[in-house]
């Protein structure tokens, strides 16, 4: 199964991303501060990794405004990670396969594969085999990479804070 978006143009200003960590389970959530709603459903789509891992997109009014990272894949550091420069902006819409404005869940089975610069300030989360062939920008930290059918292909966290006592 793959999670296919719709996007829609954004011509706002970014909005500004609020993590937080929870100490006690290692737990990373980073959510859109700007809280506009549109119709559609709302819920959660699970990606979990074939290694145990989950990422979860939070969808409320059918937009993606948030990602938490509830069970971590192992994280590669790399020398040099590439944060993609040439990023449309716009909101990605998850289709609702119930009724409007309901409240969905969806799991998708995949390969996840997380990779980090040095800091772990920037990290990007792979998902499947696919190749992605655009990256959007839902938030100022936060890019989704797509493939040609607007298949959900990775998702980048940039400037996290560093998890609490690692400072």
């Amino acid at each position: 199964m793959n999670v296919t978006v719709q996007i829609e143009p954004a011509t706002d200003i970014p909005s500004a991303v609020e993590y937080r960590w929870d100490t006690d389970t290692a737990i990373l959530t980073a959510s859109l501060a700007d809280m506009s709603f549109a119709d559609g459903a709302s819920g959660s789509v699970e990606l979990a990794g074939s290694d145990g891992s989950w990422v979860i997109l939070d969808v409320r009014g059918g937009r993606i405004h948030g990602v938490e990272v509830a069970v971590w894949p192992d994280v590669k550091k790399l020398s040099l990670l590439r944060v993609p420069t040439d990023t449309a902006r716009g909101r990605l819409v998850v289709p609702s396969a119930g009724s409007e404005g309901g409240v969905a869940m969806m799991q998708m089975d995949t390969t996840l594969i997380a990779e980090s610069d040095q800091s772990e300030q920037t990290i990007h989360f792979r998902l499947g085999a696919g190749r992605h062939a655009r990256t959007v920008c839902i938030a100022r930290d936060i890019l989704v990479d797509l493939d040609d059918s607007d298949t959900i292909r990775g998702i980048w966290l940039l400037n996290v804070p560093p998890f609490p006592g690692d400072e």
